[in-house]
């Protein structure tokens, strides 16, 4: 398991970077980079790629300053990472949607859909991302909005965390494999459809009779889906996790019998 994860560097040195509460230097040259520029480079580098090709030396190089230039902007590596997290948070939800109380369910698949394809965008936050979160402006900017899908409802704010936590986690989860698509298709040299066809013709020669179920469905998905199909897999898990929630929901908000 990587070392690389949020929340590992300095909090404090952290959150003033994150909020802007550094001094600046009151001698010497201009500085030819700012941190900004830094968290750039450094998130184009993850996205291309992945979070093991981040280093500071290679950051500083990109946005042309010498290797100990980049620790009078960023104090190192683990802070750099914070920084990046939240930057990137900024893409979640940016235009801030309306959302009708009533329509709970609508609110949370949009919820949840942004989610998903921001990990696709970035699949390194996956590796990443632990329960000590970037506290700067996107991420709160993100975690109001989500919160917001489910205001009105009745539920009480610690329901209110519950749920949206449920949402997160199951995201999270059911596209972890699918944002490792590109790095496992890299690594192998051929995608997953090329793969199922190269084992294909040795998997027929198989006797599936010890496992019946298994080829009954797995034959039965194959010509439906094909190699996979995350897209549905995802609708599908979602779907299934609102359905519990109308349960929840709906039972706090029933009008007790009389």
């Amino acid at each position: 398991m990587s070392d690389e994860i949020s929340g590992r560097g300095d909090p404090l040195k952290s959150l003033q970077l994150l909020w802007g509460r550094t001094e600046a230097p009151r001698r010497g040259p201009k500085a030819k980079a700012h941190v900004e520029d830094l968290v750039s480079a450094a998130i184009a580098i993850a996205d291309a790629e992945g979070l093991e090709a981040v280093s500071t030396r290679r950051v500083a190089d990109a946005v042309g300053i010498s290797p100990m230039s980049f620790y009078t902007h960023i104090p190192g590596k683990a802070e750099l990472l914070d920084l990046m997290m939240d930057a990137v948070s900024g893409e979640l939800l940016k235009d801030r949607p309306v959302f009708e109380p009533t329509r709970w369910r609508a609110n949370l698949t949009r919820v949840a859909t942004d989610y998903r394809n921001f990990y696709l965008a970035h699949p390194w936050v996956i590796q990443l991302a632990t329960h000590r979160p970037a506290l700067g402006p996107n991420t709160f900017h993100s975690a109001d909005v989500a919160l917001s899908a489910i205001e009105g409802l009745g539920l009480t704010d610690l329901e209110m965390d519950r749920v949206i936590t449920l949402v997160l986690d199951y995201v999270h989860g059911a596209v972890r494999n699918a944002a490792r698509e590109k790095m496992v298709r890299d690594v192998t040299g051929m995608t997953d459809e090329e793969w199922w066809y190269r084992v294909a013709p040795f998997l027929e020669t198989l006797d599936y009779t010890p496992y019946p179920v298994l080829a009954r469905v797995g034959k039965t998905t194959g010509e439906t889906y094909g190699a996979h199909d995350p897209e549905g897999a995802f609708a599908f898990g979602l779907a299934r996790v609102l359905d519990g929630l109308t349960v929840f929901i709906e039972g706090k908000t029933a009008k007790p019998r009389r």
